[in-house]
Formats: C-alpha cells, structure tokens, sequence
C-alpha cells in the first residue's frame, strides 16, 4: 500500500503483527508509524509503548527479546528495528519462522529501503500484515498531496502554480517541503492562500541567490567558481536536495528548450517558449552551443540519477553527488 493511500484513513487498516515502512522518503516514514503508534497504542502511549531498536545493535536476540517483552506500562507494544535492511537480510530465516507464531501483544515494524515484494518474507507480511510504501512520490501525486497537506496542517490554501514552485525550488524531500510550508504560513499572515509569489520571495534569500550565481557559472563555463559556491551553500546549511531543487528549476527549462529546437524551432525561441526568462535567453542559447544537444537531451537523466544518489541509492557523499552533478551540466566529464 502506498504511504499517501495508508495515511488518507489510517484507522481502516489493521497492522497485523507486522508492518514494513519501505522507501526512501523518511517523512512519509515518520508519518506511517506516528499513525501505527496511534493505531496499536492508542493516543499519547506512544512512549510507553514504543521500543526503537537500533541499526548497529540489531541482531536477532534483542529484536525477540523486546517483542517478548512487554512493559508494565503499557499493555501493547510497537518494536521498530530502524535501518533493517541488513537485518533483514541477516535475520530473514528467524523473522519467517517468528511470524508462523508471533507475539500477540507486539507490533514489528522495519524500516528499510528496500522491500521486493516476490519474497517468502515479503509475502508473509502482506498475507498477515501491513507493507506501506513510503518511496517518492512522481512530481503530479506531490503537488497536490503538499496542497492538501498545507490545508490541513497549516491552515492555509496552497495554489497549485504556487506547489509547483514551491517543488522546483526547495525540491522533492516533503521533510523538506514541510519546513517550507511551515515558514510559508507564518509569512503569509492572515492570508488564506500561499500564491506563487509568497513562495518566490520566502523561498529565496541569499542561498537562492548564490544558487543562481551557481549555476550562472556553470552556464559561464566558470567550473571553478560554481564549485566555490556550492562550498559555501553547504557550509551554510543548505540541504542538497534544496539545491537540487534549484537545479532542476533552471534545467527543466533547458531541457525544454532542448526538445522544442530538436523538432525545429530556432533555439533562441524555443528556450523562451520553454519559460528562460527574456534577459537570459542569449546567454543560454550560447550555453547550449557550447556543450552541445548531445549532451543537454541528458539533462534530464542526470538530474534524475542526482535525486536518487541523495536519497540512498549511491554510496558517495551528498557534495560529491552535486559536484558532479554540476561538472556533468558544464561539459566536463
């Protein structure tokens, strides 16, 4: 089951004796099991009733202990193993044969990254439990799920063009977007709407700035000051997928552009058709000469493959992702 479906009526679903929050979005995963808490613990147990079990000391003696042992506190548990994917892969064997008989008083919850749902294990679950997939949502499921999250947890009506900003600037973490929409409703006052241009002025700031003199430099083919840059965004806090985020909204651009010239439309023309503002348009026509069609009908692929590396799928440090990311967009590798 999706996380965005799970989290519409939580109260419908049973957990079973075991639920498996699967993914890389981590606060859909927060989301899941505050309602599993709810669900299995009732309102205000959580803390009585919640074991966490970290990754580093989760072996399989400890797991079973703390299922089997339920505190003079609270009549139920939930027993979360966080990072289980080594432990599941570990353990695989030992969590089949405990769920032929599991505790009755215990909920199991994994949270892991991946989670194939051919297994014995896997299928385990879903027979007598409650997988929720709690990956990244596709760009047209977020925008409306932030609107409707922004109206029930912040009180404030969130346009769609305003959504879609928002996503472009501050990327596609919803942790992320979350913080966002947070600081939105305070800024917006005693307006009821966060429009477009809320998110443009909030959302910005010197980090936004420094982002487009980034990627200015890129465009300039100045590697070396994009990169001094990217340096002290980081330094100061910036998250990576925000920035990302900032990339993606110059790029997309690009990449449309890039498209409407391949079936015929004179450059210039086609990357203002594709929303680069007027004032840039020269510049990044002559940007696009230089590194070539070849090498801009990739944009998109890269920014893709950059969005998956920061959320887990690649071993290397979130800087060296971007760094890349940006020696990739100016020609040099």
């Amino acid at each position: 089951m999706l996380a965005s479906a799970y989290l519409k009526s939580p109260a419908a679903h049973e957990t079973g004796p075991a639920v498996v929050l699967s993914g890389g979005e981590g606060f859909l995963k927060q989301l899941a099991l505050r309602e599993v808490c709810r669900k299995v613990l009732g309102d205000g147990e959580d803390d009585a009733g919640l074991v966490r079990v970290a990754a580093k000391v989760a072996d399989w003696p400890t797991v079973l202990d703390s299922l089997l042992t339920v505190s003079m506190w609270s009549p139920r548990q939930v027993v979360v193993v966080e990072e289980a994917d080594e432990f599941v892969t570990k353990c695989r064997p030992l969590l089949e044969k405990y769920l032929e008989r599991p505790a009755k008083k215990s909920v199991l919850v994994l949270e892991v990254k991946s989670w194939p749902s051919n297994t014995r294990l896997a299928k385990k679950v879903a027979e007598i439990g409650l997988p929720i997939d709690c990956a990244s949502m596709k760009p047209a499921e977020l925008t409306g799920w932030i609107a409707a999250w922004c109206q029930s947890h912040h009180g404030k009506k969130l346009d769609r063009a305003a959504a879609q900003v928002l996503i472009e600037l501050a990327g596609t973490e919803i942790g992320l977007l979350d913080q966002e929409l947070a600081k939105l409703a305070s800024f917006v006052g005693d307006k009821g709407t966060i429009d477009s241009a809320a998110v443009e002025s909030l959302v910005g700031g010197w980090k936004a700035e420094t982002t487009w003199k980034m990627l200015d430099a890129v465009r300039d083919n100045q590697l070396g000051e994009a990169l001094y840059l990217l340096d002290k965004l980081l330094r100061a806090g910036e998250h990576p997928l925000k920035l990302l985020g900032g990339v993606n909204y110059v790029y997309r651009s690009l990449a449309r552009g890039t498209e409407l010239a391949r079936h015929g439309m004179q450059l210039g023309e086609a990357l203002a058709a594709a929303g680069v503002k007027p004032f840039q348009v020269q510049a990044y026509a002559g940007y696009l000469r230089r590194v070539g069609r070849a090498r801009a009908e990739h944009f998109l692929t890269w920014l893709m493959h950059a969005d998956m590396d920061l959320k887990g799928h690649s071993q290397l440090p979130d800087r060296h992702v971007i760094e890349q990311l940006l020696l990739q967009l100016g020609g040099k590798t």
